[in-house]
C-alpha cells in the first residue's frame, strides 16, 4: 500500500476544511476551501489522510509555509486532527464563532455566508 498520494504534493499554503456532513457550517467550510484552491490562493489538502496517519501526507504538511484550518463549529474536529499529528496551525477559524449559526441536518448554504468566511480566511493568507 502506498504511503502517499500522487495528487498530494507539498504546497506553500495548505487548507484543511471540516466537511461537516451533518450541518451547513461544514458545507460552508468545504466550499470556502474549494474556492480558494480553484483561485490558486492555497491548496485544499487531505484531512482524512492526516487522520489515517499517512506519513507522506503528514510530512508534506509539515513542509508547508502555512497551514490554515477551517472548522464548521466549536467541536473543532479539523483543528484537533491536525494538532494530533503534530502540525502547527498558522490560521484558524470556527465558522460558528464568526457568527453563522449551525443548522444540523440542513445543507443549504448562502453565497453571503461563503463570501463572509472566505474573506476571513483570505486575511490569514
Amino acid at each position: 500500500m502506498s504511503e502517499g498520494c500522487s495528487l498530494c504534493d507539498p504546497t506553500k499554503i495548505m487548507l484543511f476544511a471540516c466537511s461537516g456532513g451533518g450541518a451547513n457550517v461544514g458545507q460552508i467550510s468545504n466550499q470556502v476551501a474549494l474556492e480558494l484552491t480553484k483561485e490558486g490562493k492555497g491548496k485544499m489538502y487531505c484531512l482524512a489522510g492526516l487522520g489515517g496517519h499517512v506519513q507522506g501526507l503528514i510530512d508534506n504538511t509539515l513542509k508547508a509555509d502555512k497551514v490554515i484550518v477551517i472548522d464548521g463549529c466549536s467541536v473543532a474536529c479539523a483543528k484537533k486532527l491536525v494538532e494530533h499529528v503534530g502540525v502547527k496551525i498558522d490560521g484558524y477559524i470556527d465558522i460558528t464563532q464568526a457568527g453563522i449559526e449551525k443548522t444540523p441536518g440542513k445543507y443549504e448554504i448562502s453565497d453571503e455566508d461563503i463570501t463572509k468566511i472566505k474573506s476571513l480566511v483570505e486575511e490569514m493568507l
